[in-house]
């Protein structure tokens, strides 16, 4: 047994304005945009009920600091309803959905991020 846990704490993403981002994940994932702008750079939003975060941090963001492939995903039960509600919110999409389970897009930052089929 390791003192590390094999659980992850939070996945952090550069974005260049802090609160129009926190207020672009939040839309994005039906949440209100209350969570609090920490030290002028940083925003936590809770992914789940075991702790993992994602952190929005505007002080790491530049242009190379942006993901170019997909870090994570998100999860969705219908791929297709996810694909149409991206589509139908503007969301730059990236591919169509693939396989008939995942497709990638882009926040307003450039970072590729990736929608799967759970």
């Amino acid at each position: 047994m390791s003192v590390i846990s094999r659980k992850a704490g939070a996945i952090f993403i550069p974005v260049s304005d802090i609160a129009k981002a926190r207020d672009w994940y939040c839309s994005l994932l039906g949440l209100e945009p209350t969570f609090e702008i920490i030290a002028g750079h940083l925003c936590c939003i809770p992914m789940d009920n075991n702790g993992l975060n994602l952190v929005l941090d505007s002080k790491i963001f530049n242009e190379e600091s942006t993901y170019r492939n997909p870090a994570f995903h998100f999860n969705a039960d219908d791929i297709q309803e996810a694909y149409q509600f991206m589509k139908q919110r503007g969301i730059e999409l990236v591919t169509a959905i693939e396989n008939g389970h995942w497709f990638n897009f882009k926040d307003p930052d450039g970072n590729l991020l990736m929608i799967c089929k759970c």
